[in-house]
């Protein structure tokens, strides 16, 4: 991956750009895959016929000590601060560094250590980024700084991660299609313009307004779904099997949404370098811009329309459920990780560095070294991908069991299984151009 191409063709396609020219047999990664989803498939419905996942009633309660010290005020506070002083020393870079990415470490800062950064993160620690947010911290010190502020207003019912939908999109448009996604007027005025958003509804709503109106806040809370760490229903920091916290994952209007913009701005990141995407772009009399546009909102919809085809065949085999859609949304999550990882582990060892390198003011930064050659690298975004959708076949499997009478369970899994097949294809086959 080359964050800030130079290669015109290269800058075309990405804000990051990528890299998938890699040198493994197609027909061993499809073989792979497709055996690894059927076994699964086939085990579970041996072997698993009684739901196993208890959502947010399970875990193993840490220590009480080092739940006093994460819940401690200073420790919240800390971390507050912590992102507040970024976001502020990402503005100032903004405002006061060169326009030149090679030299200005705040699109590095945004577009790997923070949307790159945030999927470990969240996997390691829970939903770090509810902490280190500095729009809540801005909205509480607005509100301190009000002596009587206003009631805060009920959110609409059906809103739910709508808006974090929106978001995701509004951000992955940026960094895949913007004409120039690296340039401080374009991250500055991007930046202002949600910030002043974000604020101004949670001063009408209150501050709940971000668990699911912020896009990296749901973005953070989605992935800690899998995470070791997290609390159950009593509010216990607990260590878990991470599919029970993928289990409990809330079944909000907008979350099937929420998981097909990562799906389909992934799979568009994919496709964006192949020559004949970039010939398109070239030639549209679109132009560029409104081209790329469609094509990523084709991406997402197509991942969409995919699921949302299969939740109607599986409402079809195994009869009628309340929540058709999103009661097998949170199987596409792990999928969407597996994506992340594949594309982006790269871009955050190589990249990672290179921008604290020079937000340290360190000069002649060193160039980008892979972490692992061209056949390591391979077998780890092949790998990522495949358990991924291992992981959501299980996920799925469990819940079908929970909603569907014995008989009907397994059946009204091969509609899920077709859609695992079909992204798996669909995954490699953008790996492995």
């Amino acid at each position: 991956m080359v964050p800030y191409p130079a290669d015109p063709l290269t800058a075309l396609a990405h804000g990051i750009g990528s890299q998938h020219d890699l040198p493994i047999s197609p027909f061993y990664a499809f073989a792979g895959a497709f055996a690894a989803l059927f076994i699964s498939f086939l085990a579970l419905g041996l072997l698993w016929s009684t739901s196993r996942f208890q959502g947010d009633r399970s875990g193993r309660a840490l220590p009480a000590a080092l739940q006093r010290v994460a819940d401690a005020p200073v420790t919240r506070t800390a971390l507050r601060g912590l992102g507040l002083a970024a976001a502020l020393a990402v503005l100032l870079h903004l405002l006061l560094g060169p326009d030149d990415p090679a030299r200005n470490p705040a699109p590095g800062a945004v577009y790997v250590l923070f949307w790159v950064g945030l999927v470990p993160a969240s996997l390691l620690l829970g939903p770090v980024w509810r902490l280190l947010n500095p729009l809540r911290t801005l909205h509480r010190l607005l509100r301190r700084a009000r002596r009587r502020p206003d009631p805060d207003r009920p959110l609409p019912p059906r809103l739910g991660q709508w808006p974090a939908a929106a978001g995701l999109f509004a951000f992955t448009w940026l960094e895949l299609v913007a004409p120039d996604p690296a340039s401080t007027t374009t991250l500055l005025i991007a930046l202002t313009v949600y910030a002043t958003a974000q604020l101004l509804l949670a001063a009408r709503f209150g501050e709940r307004w971000f668990d699911d109106g912020d896009a990296f806040d749901a973005y953070s809370a989605l992935l800690a779904r899998l995470s070791l760490l997290g609390r159950r229903s009593d509010g216990r920091l607990v260590l878990r099997n991470p599919f029970h916290g993928l289990d409990a994952t809330p079944e909000r209007p907008g979350l099937v949404a929420t998981v097909c913009v990562l799906l389909g701005s992934t799979a568009y990141d994919g496709f964006s370098d192949n020559p004949s995407w970039i010939n398109t772009l070239q030639t549209s009399p679109l132009g560029r811009t409104p081209t790329a546009t469609l094509g990523l909102l084709g991406s997402v919809a197509l991942v969409a329309t995919l699921y949302c085809t299969c939740a109607a065949a599986t409402r079809l085999v195994s009869g009628p459920h309340p929540r058709p859609l999103t009661a097998f949304a949170h199987s596409l999550v792990p999928i969407a990780l597996g994506y992340l990882i594949a594309h982006y582990f790269s871009l955050l060892v190589t990249e990672g560095p290179r921008t604290v390198s020079i937000a340290a003011g360190t000069d002649n930064a060193p160039e980008p070294v892979p972490p692992l050659g061209p056949g390591g690298l391979a077998a780890l975004q092949v790998v990522a991908v495949v358990t991924g959708h291992v992981l959501g076949v299980v996920a799925a499997h469990d819940r079908s069991v929970r909603l569907f009478p014995p008989a009907k369970a397994v059946a009204g899994q091969l509609p899920l299984l077709a859609l695992m097949i079909t992204y798996t294809i669909g995954g490699l086959s953008l790996l492995l151009n």
